[in-house]
């Protein structure tokens, strides 16, 4: 049985409260300590109307409770990702298969946008159940939301690590960014130790921003191993940087690896709007990040192409197409 852990401090995850009058690069000195230290931080004040969050949250409860028969009628497809993932699908070796299922969207193109039209991995029209026009109603306005406060903290990640606020913003104009509403049933309380909501990784991309509910059950591991929980904060969201990050700054900063374990009993729901740069942006260290003597840790690699690999590697598409067992 997974043992339960204490709930993380201020000072192991802080609040970065954007509305602050102390300035933007005040904002992002305290961003940096973040990065360096865990990796994971609340931003508050970030102008994010409490009803987009109401209404998503809303609608996936809705949507989730739908009888399984109808969630499939929404199967996600390999090769834009979106869509009705039902549990089981997601899996990551040496873990059992997570208990949770989704729904995920990503940025909404056009069937005759280039990229489309390419095939490019993440790039496609949205998907959305025609016979429940409230899922898309309350998805959209929340998704372009996430899309500015992305914007936003991107710029205070440049001004973190000495760059021009605008460096990133430039490489992400038509961003991978993929949005997942994810329902977490109650885990059983005797659960075996390998089995999670989600088990222990590190995000791939650039940053996520999560909405969790106020039942919790995130949990991030320390730089010396503990297990901390980072509970939910009212009108907060968590932040924590991805894989990109760490090969962008050196290991500077570091993707932190964490999980999801649902011991309330209860139904679990949490929202995160994964953000990573233009497809071919070529990710390498950044001259800010070496130090002297140092050498780059990472050969320079395709965002897209990393992000492909990985993703395809920890879900089992398969099992999605299978009927539910009677």
């Amino acid at each position: 049985m997974i043992p339960s852990v204490r709930a993380a401090s201020a000072d192991e995850v802080p609040v970065l409260d954007l509305s602050a009058p102390d300035g933007e690069q005040a904002l992002a000195t305290r961003l940096r300590e973040a990065c360096l230290s865990l990796g994971f931080f609340y931003v508050a004040g970030h102008g994010v109307p409490r009803t987009l969050t109401e209404n998503i949250f809303a609608a996936s409860r809705r949507y989730f409770a739908l009888p399984e028969e109808d969630k499939r009628q929404d199967l996600i497809d390999e090769r834009f990702r979106r869509g009705y993932m039902p549990i089981g699908v997601s899996h990551k070796a040496p873990w059992r298969p997570d208990l949770k299922e989704s729904y995920e969207v990503s940025l909404d193109l056009p069937p005759d946008d280039p990229d489309v039209i390419a095939g490019r991995f993440l790039h496609g029209p949205n998907r959305w159940p025609a016979r429940h026009p409230w899922l898309q109603a309350a998805v959209d306005p929340y998704l372009a939301a996430m899309l500015e406060l992305g914007e936003r903290l991107m710029r205070l990640f440049a001004l973190s690590l000495d760059l021009e606020p605008e460096f990133f913003v430039s490489l992400a104009k038509k961003p991978t960014m993929h949005l997942r509403l994810f329902h977490y049933p109650p885990q059983p309380p005797q659960s075996p130790d390998d089995q999670f909501g989600i088990p222990p990784h590190s995000d791939l991309g650039m940053l996520t921003i999560l909405n969790q509910d106020p039942i919790g059950g995130l949990e991030v591991r320390r730089r010396d191993g503990e297990w901390i929980a980072a509970p939910w904060i009212e009108d907060t969201f968590v932040v924590n940087v991805g894989d990109l990050f760490s090969v962008w700054t050196n290991d500077l900063y570091v993707s932190t690896p964490h999980r999801v374990v649902n011991r309330t009993g209860r139904e679990r729901y949490s929202i995160p709007t994964f953000f990573s740069p233009d497809f071919d942006t070529s990710v390498s260290c950044l001259p800010t990040c070496l130090r002297e003597g140092e050498t780059p840790r990472y050969a320079p690699m395709r965002s897209g192409a990393y992000l492909e690999e990985r993703l395809r590697a920890g879900h089992r598409f398969d099992e999605a197409r299978r009927a539910p067992a009677a």
